[in-house]
């Protein structure tokens, strides 16, 4: 174990992830165009950041070039979690032109990806720590099919941390579950059924938090609440001899925006859920250069 297995996903969902993206670009046939390369050529090249920001995704890399040949070099310059400026050098490369050139494009989708995850979550993540230190800020489950290891990974590198990975790893009581059963009900029965489980209920106002609270719950989600009304709904849980006890965990979701996180992380929330780390990240440009 390494400092920095943490902030990296699984290595079988990096690889299958890494399969399916080189069978995607490489098609039926292979590179036409790389093709033209002298077959024994040997290049040299560096991933270099074009913007500032935050890496995540380098264990994509790794995969993609040992997958497609092993006998390109990656030296690792910024594993994941660390920051680069402009023109600042990744990681380096060395092998056969033919196969760097067929690695650079599922490399760098990875990688530019993934880091522009980590890197809008670190964004996030300063924005509600400049104001609350105990704030933590986490992603949803609206991630890109088929990546939700991979980008829940670079949320961790990006400083944040991860909400359930899937439907088995938590009870949230949503709305739509209210259309079938009680509140107090469905948590209720979550207790008998997953006792020691985390189980949270999704409130659109005040009057469900206390329900929420008085039916044991773990932690209330204020979905599209203002600043002020979660702050009113940490007073709801701190009257409570369990919310007094850190018992119970408040989180603040929908809307949250970098423009706004800091009020929500003031108001005392202690999680802030933020969908847009994930679905709406921008790319962190860095691009392959090859040396001369």
């Amino acid at each position: 174990m390494t400092m920095f297995d943490d902030v990296y996903p699984p290595i079988d969902e990096v690889r299958r992830a890494v399969t399916l993206a080189l069978a995607e670009d490489i098609g039926p046939i292979g590179d036409l165009t790389g093709s033209l390369v002298p077959a024994d050529a040997v290049a040299r090249a560096s991933f270099v950041a074009r913007r500032p920001g935050v890496i995540a995704g380098m264990s994509c890399v790794r995969e993609t070039c040992h997958e497609l040949d092993t006998g390109i070099d990656l030296t690792v310059l910024v594993e994941d979690s660390g920051v680069v400026g402009v023109g600042s050098v990744v990681a380096r490369v060395v092998g056969p032109f033919r196969s760097l050139l067929i690695a650079e494009r599922t490399a760098l989708n990875f990688l530019c990806h993934l880091s522009g995850v980590a890197t809008l979550t670190r964004r996030y993540v300063e924005a509600a720590s400049a104001v609350n230190l105990a704030a933590r800020v986490r992603d949803t489950r609206k991630t890109t099919p088929g990546l939700r290891a991979l980008e829940k990974a670079a949320v961790r590198a990006g400083g944040g941390i991860n909400h359930r990975a899937s439907l088995s790893g938590g009870v949230l009581v949503k709305d739509n579950h209210l259309g079938g059963v009680s509140l107090s009900d469905a948590v209720a029965q979550a207790i008998e059924r997953w006792p020691g489980r985390f189980i949270e209920v999704e409130c659109d106002n005040l009057e469900q938090v206390s329900l929420a609270v008085e039916a044991g719950a773990a932690g209330v989600m204020c979905d599209n609440m203002s600043p002020e009304e979660v702050r009113q709904a940490v007073d709801i849980v701190q009257a409570h001899p369990r919310g007094r006890a850190g018992a119970i965990l408040v989180e603040a979701s929908g809307g949250i925006a970098l423009e706004n996180i800091a009020a929500y992380a003031r108001a005392g929330a202690n999680l802030i859920s933020v969908g847009a780390i994930t679905h709406s990240a921008p790319i962190l440009d860095i691009g392959l250069d090859i040396e001369d």
